[in-house]
């Protein structure tokens, strides 16, 4: 059975697991998937991890928080009609902000009902269950649980890490725990992961390439925390070890056409290294409605409904694709005059009439031959780490402290990224190289404000400057683009006075709703090692 019909079980038949709280410190509801009758079987335990992938688990933080967090917040989406949204462009985030709550909860949904699964195996497994699939089942719940904390850790810093929601009962105040012993609780999980997963496994569930992947990633980032000026050498070591040990031995390729990665046909392609799986017909809170938001218009979508808070690319990233990065450029944003045949392909195809996002845009249900989708429940399996990343994330942890580098295996992976996108390849690398292949490359996925954050870390008077050198060029701010002369033109209209960015602007506020909960979260962090 396909991993993603398996979800659709679990959203029936126990939608308390994958269902979502109001605030990270509730205890998890019982039901069958935790009763004493379940984790009998290895066919029950990949029942229980099928529902972390997924569905209402992962709603909020997918659904809310995902892109305004990661591509508004670092300049490459710009909103300009909502007060939470307003508070991203300007820097002027409250503790009461929308986004940011529903990014912390969001989360630590996520992570509760990882907890919850990792500890009902651990002491239900039944005994006739094998050592390896009692430990494969705790390792996919271990890497889902280390990539929530992984993002928490990177838009928060200091959180608290909670192992057994069961305990909070006795105790609902928990203080916050420093950032490097968060980061180190994340490698952790993933190296636990990395051990017990397989090296292959039905399409969309994780593998033993997803954890070294995603800790190749993860030690990237510890490696300049809190190292002003450089990066730990030996962390970068390890990031280059897992990094490069999945480009070297994983046996996996990138997907021959950028384009094509994004259409839902192309799910879980051998690029992808840990997408959310999303099912159709499943109704509001369950399913993927990014297309339903960000959409430039409703023709191309379900029924025709939707497009309701276009996302707009701001300047600064149109002007960081070149001349012949036509198909990258495509694949992500649209243009006024840009043509998509895939898009209504029933009614002639789609004519943009103006900028948007086209990432994440995969049409309507006869496009998709999937007759119950709607409005609010896309196909598309977006990632969360593919290939692409961890080819970069290797480049960056052999460049580490050097100014530049030409090491061999730096270039041969960067360079496929560009290779595949149709664009030169280049004989030397440097940071700023680096950043803005990533920025092009994963725009519109989440990822170039961690970018912006591991920056911070290592080299923060720079980084401040790379921010307020947006306002400075006005780059945050949407454009225009006229077919036939082919010039684009950045808006002039009067935006909100933007606060410069500091040090502290690369940290979110705690929610205040769980401040009120927990005035725990308001004093220092403690460490948890």
């Amino acid at each position: 059975m396909k991993l993603i019909n398996k979800i659709i079980i679990i959203l029936l038949c126990a939608a308390a697991v994958a269902g979502c709280k109001k605030s990270f410190l509730d205890r998890p509801s019982n039901s069958q998937i935790s009763s004493n009758n379940f984790y009998k079987t290895t066919s029950d335990l990949r029942l229980a991890t099928a529902s972390l992938y997924g569905g209402s688990l992962w709603w909020q933080w997918h659904n809310g928080a995902w892109l305004p967090l990661g591509d508004v917040l670092s300049g490459t989406g710009s909103f300009q009609y909502s007060n939470d949204l307003v508070q991203l462009f300007t820097r002027t985030i409250t503790p009461q902000n929308g986004l940011v709550t529903t990014g912390w909860v969001g989360l630590y949904n996520v992570i509760a009902q990882c907890n919850g699964v990792i500890n009902a195996i651990q002491q239900q497994a039944s005994p006739s269950i094998s050592a390896a699939d009692r430990n494969a089942a705790i390792g996919e719940a271990k890497f889902i649980r280390a990539v929530a904390y992984y993002h928490l850790a990177v838009y928060w810093g200091a959180v608290p890490i909670i192992e057994d929601n069961s305990k909070l009962i006795q105790d609902p105040l928990r203080n916050r725990n420093i950032a490097s012993d968060v980061y180190k609780f994340v490698a952790k999980d993933l190296t636990y992961a990395a051990q017990y997963l397989p090296k292959t496994d039905e399409k969309g569930r994780v593998t033993t390439w997803s954890a070294q992947g995603m800790l190749g990633k993860v030690y990237l980032t510890m490696a300049g925390l809190g190292k002003s000026g450089s990066r730990d050498q030996a962390l970068l070591d390890s990031a280059k070890k897992y990094a490069g040990n999945v480009c070297k031995n994983s046996g996996l390729s990138l997907l021959p056409s950028y384009y094509d990665l994004f259409k839902a046909q192309n799910n879980d392609n051998v690029e992808s290294l840990f997408s959310l799986q999303w099912a159709a017909g499943v109704g509001y809170g369950n399913g993927n409605n990014l297309q339903t938001y960000f959409s430039p218009t409703a023709v191309v979508l379900p029924q025709q409904q939707g497009g309701w808070q276009p996302l707009q690319p701001t300047y600064d990233l149109y002007r960081m694709y070149s001349a012949k990065d036509t198909v990258r450029r495509k694949a992500t944003i649209m243009l006024n005059g840009d043509f998509y045949p895939e898009l209504n392909a029933a009614g002639g195809g789609y004519k943009a009439t103006g900028t948007g996002l086209k990432k994440h845009i995969i049409g309507n249900e006869k496009d998709n031959n999937s007759p119950t989708m709607d409005t609010w429940s896309s196909i598309e399996h977006n990632a969360i780490l593919r290939l692409a990343d961890v080819y970069l994330v290797y480049a960056e942890a052999i460049l580490g402290n050097n100014t530049t580098t030409s090491d061999g295996d730096a270039l041969t992976y960067f360079n496929k990224v560009r290779a595949r996108a149709g664009v030169d390849i280049v004989t030397v690398l440097t940071p700023a190289t680096l950043r803005t292949e990533r920025r092009v490359e994963l725009a519109f996925e989440g990822q170039y404000w961690i970018d912006l954050v591991r920056y911070s870390y290592y080299d923060p008077t720079n980084a401040v400057k790379f921010l307020n050198d947006q306002d400075a060029t006005h780059g945050r701010i949407s454009f225009t683009y006229d077919p036939a002369t082919k010039i684009a033109t950045r808006d002039t209209t009067k935006l909100p006075s933007t606060l410069p960015a500091t040090i502290n602007s690369f940290t979110l506020p705690i929610p205040s709703s769980e401040l009120t909960s927990d005035p725990k979260l308001a004093e220092p962090p403690v460490p948890y090692y």
